[in-house]
């Protein structure tokens, strides 16, 4: 089944997302201390271990955090000026699906993520109902988002993000919930996207393919390289470290 949002973005030029300099400071621990980072590849995933700060980038990314100093850009414009035109640029899955979902049906959930576009209330739940529709899902239109497991809540959240259509979309531990039926789901529909799609997880598979991989560790850049190669690596480093922990 080809994946179609119901009003799909122009995507040329190239998606780009930058980062400049970026330095972020929690309280008294400091995230980013000078990152830069051009992000122009269709593919590009996240990894590290907890703390190094895969969520901070995919949140700074889509402008939900601020950096202290430092710009964030995205196709050379900057992306915390944006104002409304923002969400047309940037959006980002949360790894867990009741920080982001909103509305009390999935209906309303979707119709929502259309009206940065200008459609009104009923055009933009019309247009999600067609989508369920294309999907097999026309069931779901009128179900209560809490009536659903946690994995079909996270499937809610990523059909908002692909109907919204943003030009890069990015997604926190997609996998988290998911069981194996709806991994590869989620895999394919990233493989027939159009969009820019980068991608935070632990399960390696599942960006070991990808054209670009970024192994982040304690705020800092520890490779920066093909999906396989880099994969590689911090599998490496983790084995190294658990047999440190055994000697």
């Amino acid at each position: 089944m080809t994946v179609t949002a119901a009003a799909a973005p122009d995507f040329a030029p190239a998606p780009h997302l930058a980062l400049q300099q970026v330095r972020l400071q929690r309280g008294r621990s400091r995230v980013f201390d000078g990152l830069s980072l051009s992000l122009a590849e269709q593919r590009i995933g996240l990894i590290g271990d907890n703390g190094a700060g895969k969520t901070s980038l995919l949140r700074l990314l889509c402008g939900l955090e601020v950096p202290d100093t430092g710009r964030v850009l995205s196709q050379g414009q900057d992306l915390h000026a944006a104002g409304s035109q923002r969400a047309r640029w940037v959006g980002m899955m949360f790894q867990n699906p009741d920080d982001q979902i909103i509305f009390p049906t999935v209906l309303e959930e979707l119709a929502l993520g259309l009206r940065p576009q200008g459609l009104s209330k009923k055009q933009a739940q019309a247009q999600a109902l067609a989508f369920l529709q294309q999907r097999g899902l026309q069931d779901w239109a009128e179900r209560a988002v809490t009536s659903l497991s946690q994995g079909q809540r996270q499937q809610v959240c990523w059909l908002a993000l692909l109907l919204a259509g943003p030009r890069s979309l990015l997604l926190d531990e997609p996998y988290a919930s998911l069981d194996l039926p709806g991994q590869a789901r989620l895999a394919r529909d990233m493989a027939q996207a159009p969009q820019q799609i980068i991608v935070s997880t632990h399960l390696l598979d599942h960006v070991r393919h990808f054209e670009r991989v970024l192994w982040l560790d304690a705020g800092q850049l520890r490779a920066d390289g093909p999906g396989a190669t880099v994969c590689a690596a911090y599998e490496a480093d983790v084995r190294q470290r658990l047999q440190a922990l055994g000697d």
